[in-house]
């Protein structure tokens, strides 16, 4: 790796408007996924940069300049952080491909997303507002709605632009500053965000970035004393983690967690958008996506014909090199979570599930943490691979009988409720099912769409809160109640 190509990649932290070093001089390698190569050594934050980078979001907060900028300005700056990441389009989705390993053609999809999070939330900056409550007495009563403060946000790897632009947005349109901690895995377009604020009229300290060892940096955001609220998305048992030491603290939280979403095709749905539906629920992104598709639910009398379906266009799903417009599925983020995932589709063998397709890895040239697309048949509710998150590309099909009444029990079993999906041609069955169903989230005759109106978040242990829409606003603001004697 010579320094030319080194200098393509953000490397260094973004504290209080400057790319800066490790105060330890510690950097960590970032690996791409598809070719095992390290491709960048970026600056590794330890508790020290996480200080530094509170206190920066603190002095800014508290500073006469940030709150005496108006909110549309704020909005204004926004709406600009939207533009430029569609001006820097093909940079981003690069950055994102080789660090993640998804698909460039996804990649394209997630930078749509991230921009179109921060023109949303632009629009909504000037809209924040109280009201006047008709209280008795002689008195003026009226709320205020008012920023936290200083937001830790923690987002992990595998959608790293978009999901941090889903807590960056709210925050600053409300008011907050920000500091981001991204994945050691995937720091790039996180840095690369961090710097285009600044070019979008942000001031320094209004959003730093602070990439680290989740263990280090991580925790030392949960714990300071100076973040009023901690935005987590992740694992469940990272998030049960993140809870007790936040405790300490009394800071406000909110959580998108782990999923193990059922996708129900019952006997009279479209067997082919089904199938098509199917695979796109749990193949995009790898499978390595929160709301996937990972359980799917299948009415017996349509169980062979719809399996049959899969299994043709699972052929067709050919690993290949991300950076390639027309590849479709791209390399497992790195080799732990790789091994991870093929220590799971051991376990659904030795368990008795069926291997209908895939299960093994795939290298494209050689190299690359790749794993062929795997479907499993003959999935039993009590086997790992049924009740555990994978976050890989492996499907667990499940037989019901009995249309509504078999398959609400057995999409409602699990400790999750992130997403679902609904197949069917009856409208009354398709609403019945998603009021019955408990996920925050429901698609019918559909699966992974996403709109940054749409609020997203979870059941049960997927966690709380929402993100996305308005009804994110309330997670960043606090109301204070004003009353005001007029006797």
């Amino acid at each position: 790796m010579t320094a030319v190509e080194t200098e393509r990649f953000p490397t260094r932290l973004i504290i209080h408007g400057e790319p800066v070093e490790a105060a330890s001089g510690k950097s960590f390698g970032v690996v791409n996924p598809a070719t095992e190569e390290t491709i960048a050594q970026v600056a590794q934050a330890g508790v020290e940069d996480v200080n530094r980078a509170v206190e920066s979001a603190r002095r800014t907060f508290e500073s006469d300049a940030w709150r005496s900028l108006s909110a549309r300005s704020r909005g204004q700056m926004l709406y600009r952080l939207g533009e430029l990441c569609l001006t820097h389009k093909d940079e981003l989705a690069r950055l994102e491909t080789l660090n993640n390993g998804k698909p460039i053609f996804e990649s394209g999809i997630d930078l749509r997303l991230t921009a179109e999070t921060f023109m949303y939330y632009g629009g909504w900056a000037d809209k924040v507002y109280g009201e006047t409550i008709p209280v008795d007495g002689p008195f003026l009563n009226y709320t205020l709605r008012e920023p936290l403060g200083v937001i830790g946000a923690i987002v992990p790897w595998n959608f790293p632009m978009s999901l941090a632009a889903w807590k960056i947005g709210p925050a600053l349109a409300c008011g907050n500053t920000i500091v981001l901690k991204p994945s050691e895995e995937t720091p790039f377009t996180a840095l690369r965000l961090a710097e285009l604020a600044l070019e979008a009229g942000f001031p320094a300290g209004a959003f730093n970035c602070v990439p680290g060892p989740g263990r280090v940096a991580g925790m030392a955001l949960v714990e300071h004393e100076g973040v009023d609220k901690i935005a987590f998305t992740g694992s469940t048992e990272v998030g049960k983690a993140i809870m007790r030491a936040a405790a300490g603290t009394v800071k406000k939280m909110s959580m998108e967690l782990g999923g193990k979403s059922p996708n129900i095709v019952y006997a009279d749905a479209d067997l082919d958008a089904a199938a098509r539906g199917a695979l796109n629920g749990i193949f995009y992104g790898k499978g390595e996506v929160c709301a996937a598709g990972s359980r799917l639910l299948v009415e017996a009398d349509v169980k062979d014909a719809l399996r049959d379906k899969m299994l043709e266009r699972a052929k067709k799903m050919v690993a290949g090199d991300p950076l390639h417009p027309k590849t479709r599925l791209g390399a497992i983020v790195s080799k732990a979570q790789m091994e991870r995932v093929l220590g799971y589709i051991e376990s659904g063998r030795k368990e008795g599930a069926t291997l209908l397709s895939g299960g093994e890895r795939v290298p494209v040239n050689g190299k690359g943490y790749f794993v062929a697309p795997t479907i499993f048949g003959d999935v039993e509710p009590g086997m790992t691979i049924a009740r555990e998150e994978i976050f890989g590309p492996v499907l667990a099909m499940m037989t019901f009988h009995g249309g509504m009444d078999g398959a609400i029990p057995l999409a409602n079993d699990t400790i999750y409720g992130l997403a679902a999906g609904i197949w069917t041609r009856d409208i009354k069955k398709a609403l019945r099912t998603a009021r019955a169903v408990r996920a925050g989230t429901v698609w019918v005759n559909t699966y992974n769409m996403y709109d940054a109106g749409s609020p997203f978040g979870g059941y049960k242990q997927s966690g709380f809160g929402r993100e996305l829409g308005s009804y994110a606003l309330d997670g960043y603001t606090q109301v204070k109640s004003v009353w005001v004697d007029l006797s």
